[in-house]
């Protein structure tokens, strides 16, 4: 049974595409209509009760939110590859950077943008202008956030500064930028984004605005 993913191009599972295509195997995709609330379907809501994409449905394992799918994915199927093995020390390094992503960069971005009124010490993303600073350094020379292996923190982590750079809500450091580009030349980065192109044409979906 291949993995089963509920997809729309404007939802996260967008990203997920990039996983499955790095990890080279079979999946399907399952087009869910948010435009109509097909997201919030009953049937939906028992695989994910809050409702939001990316699902991923692997035999009897269902998993949600990005960074947990993508720990899932490179552990199952291309563990020393696109994940550290569990006795490697680098693991520390790409777990730190991983849940980074979801729990300090979105999160601290956002409060930027809306400008939040909040105490830096008291919030888990701290302040913005340490937080850049700490994106840079996990990026340091690259190519990758571990060195020379490129792994799937890459793309959670780097998805997640691809996305906010497109959007203009992350500053433009050059770090930030090469690397970004340095993450869009992947030819598996590449075929997802053909291929969220393709299900945006077969739909009659258009671009959102960056």
């Amino acid at each position: 049974m291949s993995i089963v993913l509920y997809h729309h191009p404007f939802s996260r599972a967008a990203g997920t595409l990039w996983m499955l295509e790095e990890l080279g195997i079979d999946y399907d995709l399952r087009f869910v209509d948010m435009m109509t609330g097909a997201h919030k379907a009953p049937e939906l809501l028992a695989l994910n009760p809050m409702g939001k994409l990316p699902i991923l449905v692997d035999g009897e394992a269902v998993v949600t939110e990005s960074a947990a799918i993508g720990l899932y994915l490179a552990d199952r199927y291309a563990l020393g590859r696109l994940a550290p093995a569990l006795d490697d020390p680098r693991r520390a390094t790409y777990l730190r950077w991983i849940l980074f992503a979801p729990s300090v960069i979105e999160p601290g971005l956002m409060a930027k943008a809306a400008e939040w009124e909040f105490k830096s010490g008291s919030a888990g993303w701290g302040d913005h202008a340490t937080m850049l600073d700490a994106m840079e350094k996990a990026i340091g020379d690259g190519p990758y956030l571990l060195g020379e292996q490129f792994t799937m923190a890459d793309v959670i982590f780097g998805g997640t500064v691809r996305w906010m750079l497109q959007f203009n809500m992350l500053e433009q450091r050059p770090t930030f930028t090469a690397y970004a580009e340095r993450l869009g030349a992947r030819e598996a980065n590449q075929r997802a984004q053909a291929r969220n192109a393709t299900v945006m044409q077969e739909r009659g979906i258009a671009a959102p605005a960056s």
